[in-house]
Order: structure tokens, then sequence, then C-alpha cells
């Protein structure tokens, strides 16, 4: 049966990811001095606006306006040309500190108060969390999202490098792959949408980023010559960035995780502490369904875990192999419960969390990353699952 999937990335110029690598700088430059550090924070761009809002509690002195506008320089909206610049854009901060009803039971778990557990965390926040892997692509990624990642990354490679010095900071991807019988067979469509400079004609962009972007990322056995290649489909994309629409924090979670291929949580990641199960417990979860994946105990896992704010132990933890585990899912939770704490404070020391390493994350995908460190994405745990199911 052949069915068709997509997925689609966007660039670190895209409003809702400036937004993003914001929040996230601002959690870094607080955890540099306060690995302790409180820190929620969400941002709202506009079209000569960013609005900074959250609750932080830290002993750090941070510049936050300073940040945000060399988040935006670094990114490229560096002059008035570009509509968007962040040597001059006004910056309103409103930030206050932590609710001290949340703190209460994150800093002390119900399991310390009730003497069943010593020193341990309680989740910063009830809800569920997802990780998910297959083996479709080496990162254990699907394909469709790992593709358009690499296009999305492309851009900015060649807008930065002055390949193509006529691209502007704004761009999305997106790749449609064709499944047979649940196997990715080649690429059907890819759609690229380049924001860029007026004076370039569409040939000219349509002929660049297909020489320079899409023959330089999608492998070539998987494109034939029915493969679909869109580029600025509208025909013009000047005017982008936070000129051409609002961004927010949190509004790319499915660009964030697995492109839809995989259920996502109640929650974004970026601005959030490691004391907020909504990105560690996704982080962990990833972290456990790759490993389990990579000892080649099921093609695809995915794993829900779910809290109660205050509470350290999950609430509950299930597992989906999609009917491709080599033993019973009961087994794979055995080992899962074996070898793995989904414990606030043993995610965090497991993931070396409390370092400032998360603006990284803020483009181009949480998940697959082999260009930066991501500790949720060792596969360390591989030879002692495989130990273990020898042995029964």
């Amino acid at each position: 049966m052949k069915k068709l999937f997509t997925s689609e990335s966007v660039t670190c110029g895209h409003p809702d990811k400036m937004c993003d690598q914001i929040s996230d700088a601002i959690l870094d430059a607080y955890l540099k001095q306060d690995e302790n550090a409180r820190v929620a924070c969400e941002v709202c761009i506009s079209s000569n606006m960013v609005i900074i809002i959250g609750e932080i509690t830290s002993t750090a002195e941070v510049d936050i306006k300073s940040i945000a506008k060399k988040t935006i320089v670094d990114i490229g909206y560096d002059n008035d040309d570009l509509g968007f610049n962040g040597h001059t854009c006004q910056i309103i901060v409103d930030i206050t500190k932590q609710s001290p009803d949340i703190a209460i039971g994150v800093n002390v778990s119900l399991e310390e108060k009730q003497q069943l557990l010593k020193s341990e965390l309680g989740a910063g926040d009830q809800g569920i969390m997802f990780g998910y892997a297959c083996d479709e692509t080496a990162n254990y990624m699907p394909l469709a999202i790992d593709l358009a990642h690499a296009l999305a990354e492309r851009l900015e490679l060649v807008r930065k490098k002055h390949i193509l010095p006529y691209l502007r900071p704004d761009g999305k991807t997106q790749v449609t792959i064709e499944y047979v019988n649940g196997i990715p067979r080649k690429v059907d469509t890819i759609v690229v949408s380049a924001q860029h400079d007026p004076d370039i004609t569409i040939d000219v962009l349509e002929r660049d980023i297909i020489t320079n972007v899409v023959n330089k990322v999608i492998p070539k056995e998987l494109i034939d010559n029915t493969t679909n290649i869109l580029i600025n489909p509208t025909g013009r994309f000047i005017i982008g960035g936070p000129v051409g629409d609002s961004g927010l924090t949190g509004r790319k979670i499915i660009v964030d995780t697995y492109g839809g291929y995989a259920h996502h949580g109640g929650g974004a990641f970026s601005g959030k502490d490691y004391t907020k199960v909504d990105r560690t417990a996704s982080y962990y979860a990833r972290y456990v369904a790759k490993n389990i994946v990579a000892s080649g105990l099921a093609k695809k896992c995915e794993i829900q875990v779910s809290y109660a704010i205050g509470v350290a132990t999950p609430v509950s933890i299930f597992i989906n192999t999609f009917n491709t585990s080599k033993i019973e899912e009961a087994e794979i939770s055995k080992i899962i419960n074996n070898l793995f704490d989904f414990k606030p404070s043993s995610m965090i020391e497991k993931l070396r969390l409390k370092r400032p390493i998360y603006k990284q994350y803020a483009s181009y995908g949480h998940f697959g990353r082999e260009d930066v460190e991501a500790p949720w994405e060792e596969m360390d745990m591989v030879s002692k699952i495989k130990e273990i199911i020898k042995n029964n």
C-alpha cells in the first residue's frame, strides 16, 4: 500500500523560531551564572517590537534586553533594509518571580514530604510527554522531518556563507515521503520557501536553490523524475520575519520534535528550565526510545510519560512499538523500569541538564541532532539492553 507523509521545518529567521531562540538564550544566560535558576520565559515578536514575559527566580544578574538584541542580530536581522533591525527594535520586558505555590512542589517533592524519598525534586508541572525513535534513518528520526531540517539548515548555511548572498533569514521547508507497505521509498515532493532580496528573479532563485540546497541535501537515490520540487510557490518572498508575521515562543512544537510522525505532549520546550518536565521528560523519553530501537528490540518505539505537579514518580509510562517489537511490550516495559529512572532529579543528572546548553536546540529540532552535543541522543544503554535479552 502506498501512502504519503509530510513534515516541515523552518529556518532560524522564522518569527516563531526567533522567539524560541531568544527564550533559550535568556535561559542559558541565567544558567551560566546560576545553575539552580528557575526560568519560564516567553517571547512575542512583531513588526518592530519584542515583548519578553515570564517568571524567573535566580541569583544571577542578566541583561535581558541585550541578550535579545544580540540573538536577533546573530540570526541576521541587523539592518533596516530587512524591515526588522535587532539593533534598534523596541524591547519590553515584564518578568516576575516563580510562583511560591509552584516552587514549594518543585523544590521538595511529595515523596520527600512523606519521607518516601530523600532530596528529590518534584515535577515542575502536571502533563503528558512523548519520546519517539524509529529505524528509518541513521539518527533514528522519521525521514521526512530529518530531510526537512537538513534543507532548512542548508538554507541558513548558504545565506551566512554568502553562497547565495541575496537570501534573507526567513524560510520554510517541507518534505513529503512516499511509503510503500510502511517502508520509505522516495521523496514525493519538496517545497522550499526562501526569503530573498527584491531584485532576484524567481528563475534565478529556483535554479540556485535546487543546485545549492536541494541537490546538496536530498540523497540522489530518493529522487526520480516524478519528484515534485516547488521553490517559492507564490513567486515572491521579500517581506518576512517579524514584519511578515508575528512570532511566539512554543508555536513550532511539531518542528521541534518529530514532524507530526509521532505524538506530542501538551507543552513546548523553549524558555523552560530543566525542572519543567515538558522539556526534561520529553528529552528523556526520546533517550529511552532511541536506546530501545538501537538495541534491535523494535523498529519503532514511542513512549508516553505523565506527571503530577510536585510529585517525582511518574503517574504512568506507556510504550507502543506499533507491532514491530521482537518481544512482548510487557517485557520491554520491565526492561525500561529496570534500567531507566523517570524521576526529575535522575533525568536531570543523567542528561546533564543544569548546563547552559539550550539555545543551540531552539532551531532545527531538539532530536536527532548530530551537529551539536545532545545527551538524550546517546545510545549508552544498548549493550545493557542486549545483555538482558541474552540472559533471558
